[in-house]
């Protein structure tokens, strides 16, 4: 056990990660030259494409060190702030954390973020400058900034370039030499975490683990605590680029486990698995594990034919096993069908979900417009969570409406402040504390209101920014605010998949602009559709997409008016039969239409 270290990988998005595991992975020869390719954990295709780590990977590497031979288990994380809960989840199994800094970004947002969950897990951490080769380096300025942050040396960062190589030996013998082996007995009752798990067609649920006291071997019969469910092992063994089989696990170890687990629902990421007694009791206490996952955003998921309900449901059951920050539960929309109402932790998490439905599981489906979850104090006192439009009460019987309140860190370069300030308190926002961490560089913090970064926060803040400003946020407390629920009528009937709650101030502005949008998106019936926009009974705007029509009189060339007249009559009461039964047709375009509002 002295000669096992396990640690991860930490850092803002696009500050190397990938890339320096790659180089680890290069240097220790866990992977064959053949088999090189950029981002080699990346192994999603929606992580190749986009560029980023949307799941953490892990993998074992062995490194030679003073004629020793160290088995290193290496779990690369994302960076998003989406994706914290996975960063949480490796911290969990690990005793030490590179952090990894752009020698020409600088610290994040998210890298303090990150940095912090880390502490909380009392974590080695390995202070690393990366891209230290680019000519915008700064390595002296970041360095500075990174001994401010942590309180390290300054000689204990390490200098490296994740492309080049450099630096690459000194990192790896740094993490021999300063991340504590793992504590644990083998002898006492087994004790191992779940810390992540993916669904295999032909073998059931794969359960990674780290193992803290105690073995695990095929044959045993294992119980997992939280879920009360017993499993026969048929394979444990270890994570390389391929699952390779071992006889045993011991304290210590990461690794896999195959039990013939059909059932996604029955495996819970943070739960802890040990050996039983005679009489079924388990052998060894629960571990704390992390905390549980509270979603942000809120939207609901619709098949678009309503025959794939079932196959959506199985799909959203293996991905919540691979996404444990995905929570859903079924519900009914009279415009949509049956579908679920889905939890996720922000925007880039839910637009990620949605793909994966696509491309892994090829259903095509509607997504509804997002929401957060309001407290609802009614007229008797009592507290209702409301997370979709549709369940917000009647209006008379609302006491007063409570909103998530979120306190963002923003960090940008001097030059944007101003901009930034405006984009905030444009939003509500409550402008709370203004640092300066060099000469150029500012973090700001602010109390925003969920919902008003949900839609386009993110994006108007790199645009205002050139890319440069970074976002963290963390729920703060939830306050009262003026909201109203904006109803938007289609030929007259609610269509509760456009509803949205809007703060009181900006609902005659946004109904209005909706309107207009949904106009140009939904296309020309042989009626006229009436859009309007409403809040209770009382109507703020309306738009009409006018009916397409024929030209009935093409065919009377001359003659007498009445013989026109008749036709044109005939048509309009034909028009007038069709607006009583006529259907609306809209598109998935109109739904998404919400978010992107100027």
């Amino acid at each position: 056990m002295k000669n096992i270290r396990n640690f991860c990988i930490i850092a803002h998005i696009d500050h190397g990660k990938s890339t320096l595991a790659d180089r680890l992975l290069e240097w220790t020869g866990t992977i064959d030259p053949r088999d090189q390719k950029d981002q080699i954990l990346d192994n999603m295709d929606l992580e190749r494409e986009r560029g980023i780590t949307i799941k953490s990977h892990a993998i074992q590497m062995v490194y030679l060190y003073e004629e020793q031979n160290y088995l290193l288990n290496l779990i690369d994380t994302p960076g998003h702030v989406d994706f914290t809960y996975e960063v949480s989840r490796s911290i969990a199994a690990c005793e030490g954390a590179l952090l990894v800094v752009d020698a020409s970004q600088g610290i994040e947002a998210q890298t303090i973020s990150n940095l912090y969950l880390a502490l909380a897990q009392d974590l080695t951490i390995i202070p690393v400058l990366n891209k230290i080769d680019l000519p915008g380096a700064m390595p002296e300025e970041v360095k500075d900034q990174i001994v401010e942050l942590i309180g390290c040396a300054h000689d204990s960062i390490i200098s490296v370039s994740a492309k080049q190589g450099i630096g690459i030996d000194a990192l790896l013998q740094a993490v021999v030499t300063r991340i504590p082996s793992p504590q644990g007995n083998n002898q006492t009752p087994l004790q191992a975490m779940i810390f992540d798990s993916v669904y295999n067609t032909f073998r059931g649920v794969e359960v990674y683990l780290r193992i803290f006291n105690g073995m695990i071997k095929p044959g045993d019969l294992v119980k997992c605590i939280s879920t009360d469910h017993t499993y026969k092992v048929e394979e444990v063994g270890i994570l390389k680029l391929q699952q390779l089989p071992r006889p045993l696990l011991q304290a210590g170890d990461v690794g896999y486990m195959i039990a013939g687990i059909k059932n996604a629902s029955e495996v819970k990421v943070g739960d802890t698995i040990t050996h039983m007694d005679k009489t079924g009791q388990p052998l060894a206490a629960m571990l704390q594990g992390f905390v549980a996952v509270k979603p942000m955003v809120f939207a609901g998921i619709y098949p678009v034919d309503t025959s794939e309900y079932e196959a959506l449901r199985d799909a959203m059951e293996k991905l919540k096993l691979n996404d444990a920050a995905l929570v859903w539960e079924p519900e009914t929309s009279i415009a949509l069908g049956f579908g679920f109402r889905c939890g996720f932790l922000g925007m880039l998490h839910m637009e990620i979900i949605q793909e994966r439905l696509e491309q892994e599981f090829n259903i095509t489906i509607i997504t509804t417009v997002p929401s957060v979850q309001f407290h609802v104090i009614d007229k008797k006192g009592q507290l209702l969570l409301v997370q979709s439009p549709a369940d917000m009460p009647d209006p008379n019987d609302i006491g007063h409406i409570e909103e998530p309140v979120m306190r963002t860190q923003i960090i940008t370069k001097s030059t944007f402040v101003g901009g930034i300030i405006k984009l905030c308190m444009d939003r509500r926002g409550v402008f709370n504390n203004q640092v300066y961490l060099t000469a150029d560089r500012v973090e700001l913090t602010f109390e925003l209101p969920l919902v008003e970064i949900v839609f386009d926060f993110f994006d108007k803040l790199k645009t205002i920014s050139r890319g440069y400003a970074s976002l963290d946020y963390e729920l703060c407390k939830f306050a009262a605010a003026d909201l109203v629920k904006l109803d938007i009528l289609l030929h007259n009937e609610k269509v509760d998949a456009l509803s949205a709650i809007v703060h009181k101030s900006n609902a005659y502005e946004r109904g209005k602009t909706l309107c207009r949008k949904l106009k140009d998106i939904i296309p020309r019936h042989m009626f006229e559709v009436s859009i309007q926009a409403a809040i209770g009974t009382k109507i703020m705007a309306r738009e009409t997409v006018k009916a397409l029509r024929k030209n009935v009189i093409a065919k009377c060339y001359g003659g007498d008016i009445s013989r026109k007249r008749k036709l044109l009559e005939k048509q309009k009461k034909g028009k007038k039969r069709m607006r009583q039964v006529g259907a609306v047709e809209i598109p998935q375009e109109a739904f998404m239409a919400v978010l992107s509002l100027d």
